[in-house]
C-alpha cells in the first residue's frame, strides 16, 4: 500500500507541476492565486508533501476540471 501512495504523490507531483507551467504561472503567482505559501507548493511538486482533500478540490476549480477528473489525470500521468 504504501508503494502505492508513493507512485500517487509522484503522479501528483508531477501532474500538478505540469498543469501550473501550463497555465504560464511560476510557483509564486500560482500560490498567491490559490491563496497558498510557496513554500507549500514548492513541497507539493518535490513530493515532500501531500495536498489536504480541500487543496485537492481548490486545484481542480482552479485547473478548470471535476475533482474526479483532475484525480483521473493524476492516475494516467
Amino acid at each position: 500500500m504504501e508503494r502505492k501512495n508513493a507512485e500517487l504523490i509522484k503522479l501528483f507531483a508531477r501532474t500538478l507541476k505540469r498543469r501550473r507551467k501550463a497555465a504560464g504561472y511560476s510557483q509564486e503567482e500560482f500560490a498567491h492565486r490559490m491563496d497558498l505559501s510557496v513554500s507549500y507548493v514548492s513541497l507539493l511538486e518535490t513530493e515532500n508533501r501531500q495536498p489536504t482533500l480541500t487543496v485537492l478540490a481548490a486545484l481542480a476549480t482552479e485547473f478548470g476540471v471535476t475533482l474526479a477528473e483532475f484525480m483521473a489525470e493524476v492516475e494516467s500521468a
